[in-house]
């Protein structure tokens, strides 16, 4: 007995496929690790080390606050941050 064969549906997430955006080239060849300070070493296709510029950093703290503790605590936090 033959059966009939389902035409095949085209997946859900093919309507929201995009171009891949224009490559671009960076001006590193290699990345090594300095073991004295942990830091990568770009460096470009003759050995050359190469500045990648720099990052910031951030740090962040939350505190709980609880109120009402003999009975329903009403609880609550702080939120903090900071970047350089």
């Amino acid at each position: 007995m033959a059966t009939a064969v389902e035409p095949r549906m085209r997946p859900w997430g093919a309507d929201r496929l995009a171009p891949y955006p224009t490559v671009t080239h960076r001006p590193h060849a290699a990345v090594s690790l300095d073991p004295d300070t942990q830091l990568g070493i770009f460096t470009d296709r003759v050995g050359t080390v190469v500045d990648m510029g720099k990052h910031g950093t951030s740090k962040g703290t939350e505190t709980s606050t609880t109120t009402n503790s003999d009975s329903a605590p009403d609880q609550g936090h702080d939120q903090d941050s900071e970047q350089d």
